[in-house]
Formats: structure tokens, sequence, C-alpha cells
């Protein structure tokens, strides 16, 4: 079985989350999976309008 997570946090964020996922997720073995890190250009908050790490949360 395989799982995608696709997770937006703010830059102070990135690391711990990191952290985390890797403290949960991590057997040593085989198919343990990778972490992608990348840029998010623009986030828009629907409801309000709000963009940006505003919205992100």
């Amino acid at each position: 079985m395989k799982v995608r997570l696709e997770i937006a946090v703010n830059q102070e964020f990135v690391e711990p989350c990191v952290a985390a996922i890797i403290e949960g997720a991590r057997t040593g073995k085989v198919g343990d999976g990778k972490i992608f890190i990348t840029d998010l250009v623009e986030c828009i908050r629907i409801r309000t309008g709000e963009r940006g790490g505003v919205a992100v949360g």
C-alpha cells in the first residue's frame, strides 16, 4: 500500500514537521518513503481571500 501526504506549512514549521514525519514513519525497512520539500508559490484562503503565509495558517 502506498500513501501520499501533501502538507503545507509556513517556513518555521518545515523542520519540525519533517522531524515528526520521520519519527512516526521510520521503520528502517525498504518502503519507509521519501519527503520532498518544495516552495509553495501561492496560497489563497477562499473563504476570506487571505493570501500567503497567513492563509496557510
